[in-house]
């Protein structure tokens, strides 16, 4: 039941949303040594309040898979409205689920409205998945895939790759064909493509940033590049006959691919070092764009793990570029990586965290830079998208598993 329903204030409505979800080891404790208590004591002992629910900060932390215990509390414990406007954001009466462990490294989920199913990279499996939206049946979608990153679809459908062992930007036809849209630009091999996305113009906006260059997630460059500058790693193992290993060339910038096939340059190196996730305003007008920590090799200014928004102009042309956020909350870094917009222009971002317990998962913020709210996952998550029948559920690539949540809002564009 929503806040309109119950006719409550906001601010008392808030209260309750608080207290439904407020969440402490201490409380905890404190419950399990009441039940302790009160087993020894017999019925002459009542319960003093109400049991903290588990989240991923209890001792031991909740199970989100879909053997684990039911969330019975209104409000999922680990989405917290900072916010509260955020409550007409997320939906009350759902839970987080983690749909499916077993991958190496999660990314680049991306949604097929037509073929309802969710896409995303298993990057040092060299592989990529889909799960099945009828079912809930997941299996190996395309291997290999190039040790693919970041994935999309365009308004015709079509899926998008960022490829890191190729270093390219492929696109997949209607008719089972596979286009090779970009793999240079002005002659020099690309580093590792990480994120696309589609422009209603008919373009594709990516990211080129050097993580594929590590073993881990693709190859490391040839002897004396930047990932490997002593030539002691042989990139050739492990890979096919006539494998050319590349070797990096380019600074860390963000390309645009024209209808035409014309290669722009639309933000340099200089002004969003590594850059990593991007996505559109819904109207088009603003470009969002995560900035991380350093890749393999770099020698550049390096990442910080901020967000930066810049202006589009109707000549494709970007402007005004800003930091958007910093990501910094209660003190701790919640590095941004993939970046999705909904319908009303709020700006939602997977958090790395890393041993921060209770800080990865999702931030949400406002057009204005505003935090609105977080959503707590057990693993650092590298990417998210919108996706569903209505594409108002959101799912989040993290580590070696795929978790989603239904929203009260929808995804802007598509894929």
């Amino acid at each position: 039941m929503t806040r309109q329903e119950t006719g409550e204030p906001a601010a008392r409505y808030q209260e309750q949303r608080e207290q439904d979800a407020a969440l402490s080891r201490r409380t905890l404790v404190r419950g399990l040594a009441l039940g302790a208590a009160a087993t020894l004591a017999g019925p002459a002992l009542a319960q003093t309040g109400p049991a903290a629910p588990p989240t991923t900060i209890t001792t031991p932390p909740r199970d989100f898979g879909p053997r684990g215990a039911p969330t019975t509390y209104f409000w999922d414990p680990d989405i917290i409205a900072v916010d509260p406007s955020f409550n007409d954001l997320a939906q009350p009466n759902t839970a987080i689920k983690r749909l499916y462990t077993g991958v190496l490294w999660a990314e680049g989920p991306a949604w097929s409205a037509q073929g309802r199913y969710l896409l995303w990279s298993d990057i040092p499996n060299n592989r990529q998945m889909r799960w099945s939206e009828d079912d809930g049946r997941v299996s190996v979608f395309r291997t290999p895939s190039n040790n693919s990153n970041g994935n999309s679809f365009d308004f015709q459908g079509r899926q998008l790759s960022c490829e890191h062992l190729t270093r390219r930007v492929t696109r997949y036809e209607h008719d089972g064909t596979a286009t090779v849209l970009c793999d240079n630009y002005n002659g020099k091999k690309l580093n590792s493509p990480n994120d696309v996305v589609a422009h209603p113009d008919g373009s594709y906006w990516f990211t080129d940033p050097p993580y594929g260059g590590q073993l881990y997630e693709g190859e490391p460059d040839a002897a004396g590049g930047p990932s490997n500058a002593g030539g002691k790693l042989n990139p050739r193992i492990g890979q096919p006959a006539g494998f050319v290993p590349g070797k990096r060339e380019l600074p860390t910038n963000c390309y645009r691919i024209d209808p035409s096939g014309r290669i722009d340059l639309v933000v340099t190196e200089e002004q969003v070092p590594d850059p990593n996730g991007l996505c559109f305003s819904p109207d088009y007008k603003k470009l969002y764009v995560a900035s991380t920590g350093k890749g393999p090799g770099d020698t550049g200014p390096g990442g910080k793990g901020d967000i930066f928004v810049f202006d589009v102009g109707a000549d494709n042309k970007l402007s005004n570029g800003k930091r958007f956020s910093d990501c910094v909350i209660d003190g701790v870094k919640c590095g941004p990586d993939g970046l999705r917009c909904d319908v009303n222009g709020n700006v939602w971002a997977s958090s790395n965290a890393g041993r921060a317990v209770g800080y990865n998962g999702v931030t949400v913020w406002s057009p204005e830079g505003k935090l609105l709210g977080r959503i707590r996952l057990p693993e650092v998550c590298g990417n998210i998208t919108f996706g569903g029948p209505k594409r108002n559920r959101l799912f989040m690539a993290a580590s070696q598993s795929l978790y989603a949540v239904f929203t009260a809002t929808q995804g802007a564009g598509p894929g």
